[in-house]
């Protein structure tokens, strides 16, 4: 799955307008550094009377939409049915899609790149957040209370982007990390603490240095990494040593870590592809088919052929 790109975003919705009302959908695109544009949903709704056609796909860019109205949004290998409000976030790690149920849909959505906040960035790093991470809990239900906060934030972002305030993109990153951090805070997975020791550390390589080998673009494409020695051997610690650490900062073992991680991979592909059993099981690093569908159902006690299906 390769990424879509700001380029096939706006050609597909090039005749829905934006908050700034740009002569050109994308005008904004490269006043600075990076991309940030904002749109309403009921804009959407209107340009697209029989409903926006989304397809289940991963974006080059970050998406940040509040939706009041009863929808699906579908991630990875999950699907949430919002029943009234929804805050969700997206980024190119995980596809995803959102399929609106009926027309009466309100609210918001903004689209940037990483870049557009590297000026502001600090400490922090996107894919460091819960929020944004594979396996979290990217689509929030949230309260009235708590659409109308974040819709305060929405609206603050679209008054500035229309204005000609010469440092409105330093005001909009401003209001961009606002918005980030609220939804995290309303995140039911708690940002971790920082890693001061050294198994933190080690932990916090190893999770990074999984994360990278996902997602898996084309059957072509293969794991790189698919045992506990492999990771050990990139951090350059004892494969006992990786275990120990990762089983007293986890409770889990280098080998289930790397498992659950092939296996929520697996489902994705499984469900959203016309991959093949074999394509997915090569791609993964299984030397045949058979060991595949054996660890798949150790995993989810569910053969790949019945879980698709």
């Amino acid at each position: 799955m390769k990424p879509n790109s700001l380029e096939a975003f706006y050609a597909k919705f090039a005749t829905m307008p934006d908050v700034a009302a740009s002569p050109a959908p994308g005008a904004i695109a490269e006043r600075e550094i990076g991309h940030f544009n904002i749109f309403r949903v009921s804009d959407l709704m209107r340009t697209y009377p029989n409903k926006p056609h989304m397809t289940f796909d991963r974006r080059a860019f970050y998406k940040l939409s509040l939706i009041r109205g009863r929808s699906l949004v579908e991630y990875a290998d999950k699907a949430v049915e919002v029943e009234r409000n929804g805050l969700w976030f997206a980024s190119s790690r995980v596809p995803y899609r959102w399929q609106p149920h009926d027309l009466n849909q309100t609210g918001y959505f903004c689209i940037f790149t990483e870049d557009f906040l590297l000026p502001a960035k600090g400490g922090v790093a996107l894919e460091e957040l819960p929020i944004f991470q594979p396996g979290s809990t990217p689509v929030l239900e949230v309260t009235d209370a708590e659409y109308a906060a974040v819709e305060a934030i929405f609206e603050k972002m679209a008054e500035e982007i229309a204005s000609a305030y010469t440092y409105k993109y330093d005001l909009l990153r401003t209001y961009l990390w606002e918005l980030i951090h609220r939804g995290q805070k309303l995140h039911p997975e708690p940002a971790p603490a920082p890693a001061h020791s050294a198994s933190a550390r080690v932990t916090v390589l190893f999770g990074e240095l999984l994360e990278r080998q996902f997602p898996l673009a084309t059957p072509q494409q293969q794991l790189r990494l698919r045992t506990a020695k492999d990771y050990a051997d990139v951090l350059a610690v004892h494969v006992n040593h990786l275990n120990r650490v990762l089983k007293d900062t986890t409770g889990h073992t280098t080998t289930e870590l790397i498992g659950g991680r092939v296996a929520q991979e697996a489902k994705m592909l499984l469900k959203q592809t016309n991959w093949t059993v074999s394509e997915i099981a090569d791609s993964l690093g299984f030397a045949d088919v058979a060991h595949f569908c054996n660890f798949f159902k150790r995993q989810t006690s569910l053969t790949p052929g019945d879980f698709r299906s």
